[in-house]
């Protein structure tokens, strides 16, 4: 369990959490560059998400996530619904959307995000919501999972791009 009484800008987990989202973007950056739109929404089997529809995927689950936090922030204890990919239309509208402008999208979301994370005191980290499927939700709990869910579908970039690039 991070440790909640550490300062706003320390090498601490708090700090650390923000640094991890900044170089986790910087991967997702990596794993598309130099691919043209083909082959990023190319999939490499009909079952496998292609790099753009991770990329789409990635981006909206950052704005749900974003979306929880700032009720966390702002609000006491609200009741956070679970997120349902499978059912999610703002998922599909982001497809519409080139992967170039999905990037940047993310990137530029991801920045603001990591900045407000930046500016956090340690008692906003223990901000709590009630969210169904946790016994104790709070914005350290919201990142720390953003985290750790984005880093598997980055390994997921990993292998697809080794899969489909040319």
């Amino acid at each position: 369990m991070s440790d909640y009484s550490e300062p706003v800008g320390s090498d601490g987990p708090h700090a650390r959490l923000a640094a991890r989202l900044r170089e986790q973007a910087n991967d997702i950056r990596r794993f598309t560059a130099g691919l043209d739109e083909e082959t990023l929404a190319r999939r490499p089997s009909p079952d496998k998400w292609s790099l753009k529809e991770l990329v789409a995927h990635l981006w909206r689950v950052q704005e749900v996530f974003e979306s929880r936090i700032e009720a966390m922030l702002t609000q006491t204890k609200p009741s956070l619904a679970p997120y349902d990919p499978g059912s999610d239309q703002g998922f599909g509208a982001k497809l519409a959307n080139t992967c170039e402008e999905l990037l940047a999208g993310f990137l530029g979301d991801r920045e603001e995000l990591a900045s407000l994370l930046d500016s956090l005191s340690a008692g906003d980290w223990r901000h709590r919501g009630l969210h169904p499927e946790y016994r104790h939700y709070d914005v350290r709990l919201a990142v720390e999972y953003l985290a750790c869910h984005e880093a598997h579908h980055i390994y997921q970039m990993l292998q697809r791009r080794e899969l489909v690039a040319p």
